[in-house]
């Protein structure tokens, strides 16, 4: 059944998400993996087709929409493949910044282009030698009249290469106590002196889907590309993490689901010893076992998302979806590739990528330890 959430209208725009996807990315999405890059085209192809930032006010370019549309872009593009991440990172998580932080000059500026698809936006949290711990980045922006001067290294960002524009966590006042008071959000311009993109990282999964270093050498950034206030960076972080974890958690939900479904399509079809092994007890239990746990998995996700959607605190409940659901689709995924026997570690069939593609979703947006821990605090219990 449908999500409560979801009116007439939202089956509407997903029919016509669905349509443009099985027209624009589906038939070309191999070759994107292999070419290690989604092309910008594509960008702009949902750009004018209103699939970009759709939440944002009218007079910005967006439609005003709830975030139950960006919950179906986002399910919507987890089917194609896991490796379009990088535009729900921009449509959901990056571009909020700007709308909830930036100056009205900074929004007039960003939100129109960012909606278009002109702009592509990243966000650089993680260095090398800070993941989790946002306190410890060493990565600073000292102010010298109308310029930060920016310095340090980035990792792991997602949208990396292709990025115009890209939120960079760094310390404005790097002698502050507790460190976390030291830290603010700058946007970093495409063109700005001194910044320079590193290796484009090589992954086990998500080849599509562009990761590079960033390196900032003395750039010039100008103090007007401040988001928000000085010091106040970490608890804007933490403001929107709750909408990045969600995410994560509607992503491997709908992973899970596709992978039951070709688990499905593949065991009615693969014969064994004369007849379906769908028709054997063992696979049907895996399969039942796979069912149930997903179901859970949504069950519980459509009531956080709501949760979410009438602007409560969902904290404690988001960081369980997040890991569980995390989890249960690495399981999942694990069972499926099994299920298909040797041709799962196949590269042409849809498992082996899933299959890679999945685990990652562990670690980002807070490693699932992390998500323990939060939860362990909100139970009382440290």
């Amino acid at each position: 059944m449908p999500a409560a959430y979801l009116q007439d209208e939202h089956q509407i725009f997903r029919e016509a998400l669905r349509k443009f996807l099985q027209k624009e990315a589906v038939p070309y999405y191999d070759q994107w993996e292999k070419a290690g890059m989604v092309p910008r085209e594509l960008w702009i192809k949902m750009g004018e087709q209103g699939f970009l930032c759709p939440w944002t006010d009218e007079k910005y370019g967006g439609s005003g929409v709830d975030f139950a549309y960006s919950v179906i872009i986002n399910e919507e593009l987890e089917k194609v493949g896991s490796s379009l991440i990088g535009i729900s990172l921009h449509n959901d998580i990056v571009v909020p910044y700007f709308d909830s932080y930036g100056t009205d000059e900074l929004k007039q500026r960003f939100l129109p282009t960012c909606v278009t698809g002109e702009t592509i936006s990243a966000i650089a949290m993680t260095e090398p030698g800070a993941g989790s711990d946002l306190s410890a980045i060493k990565t600073t922006a000292i102010k010298q009249g109308d310029c930060y001067i920016l310095n340090g290294e980035k990792t792991f960002i997602t949208n990396g290469i292709c990025a115009d524009l890209i939120v960079v966590v760094c310390k404005t006042d790097p002698k502050a106590v507790p460190a976390h008071k030291g830290i603010s959000l700058l946007v970093v311009e495409r063109n700005i002196p001194g910044f320079k993109r590193g290796r484009k990282l090589e992954k086990v999964g998500l080849h599509a889907q562009d990761t590079a270093e960033l390196i900032f050498e003395d750039a010039k950034v100008p103090a007007a590309n401040l988001l928000g206030e000085e010091g106040k960076g970490f608890y804007y972080l933490m403001d929107k993490l709750q909408q990045e974890r969600l995410l994560v958690a509607i992503g491997a939900q709908t992973s899970a689901e596709r992978m039951l479904t070709i688990a499905k399509q593949y065991t009615k079809q693969r014969k064994a010893f004369g007849k379906s092994i769908s028709d054997f007890q063992t696979v049907q239990f895996r399969l039942a076992e796979m069912a149930t746990e997903i179901e859970i998995g949504r069950t519980f996700l459509d009531s956080v998302i709501i949760e979410h959607m009438l602007g409560k605190n969902a904290v404690t409940r988001v960081s369980m979806a997040k890991y569980w659901i995390t989890d249960m689709a690495k399981k999942v995924a694990s069972e499926v590739m099994q299920l298909h026997g040797g041709y799962g570690y196949m590269e042409e069939y849809e498992i082996a990528r899933r299959y890679r593609d999945i685990p990652v979703s562990a670690i980002y947006a807070g490693t699932n330890e992390i998500m323990k821990t939060i939860i362990v605090k909100n139970l009382d219990l440290a």
